[in-house]
């Protein structure tokens, strides 16, 4: 069996489909939470008339209209592919050949085979 130059480290490691949808999901209900916030704290200014209403009213009313298409954005992004992250691009250059005769330095690690 051929080996890989470098084997592939679990820090490394891309997050499983099902991972990421989670994290997205949660994130689209936080900000729908934060938009119900804005809605109801919008509702209790009017009613207790606050110094400054308009302001209130006007940071209460962008945070209702503007979460929603800023939750919608983040919840359809997904994450870069593996060739266009910058940082595995740089690792790849400063180890593709690394010397066997060196020690092992902060960029190599051990590899333990089950074998």
């Amino acid at each position: 069996m051929a080996r890989r130059e470098r084997p592939q480290l679990i820090t490394d490691a891309a997050r499983s489909p099902e991972q990421e949808l989670r994290a997205r999901e949660v994130r689209y209900v936080v900000m729908m939470l934060l938009r119900a916030a804005c809605i109801v704290m919008a509702a209790i200014l009017v009613a207790a008339r606050p110094p400054l209403l308009w302001l209130w009213l006007t940071l209460c009313f962008l945070g209702g209209v503007g979460l929603p298409m800023i939750a919608v954005l983040l919840a359809n992004d997904a994450p870069p592919r593996a060739e266009n992250r910058l940082r595995n691009r740089l690792r790849r250059r400063a180890t593709s050949h690394p010397d066997p005769g060196h020690a092992l330095d902060e960029h190599q690690h051990r590899v333990i085979d089950p074998d």
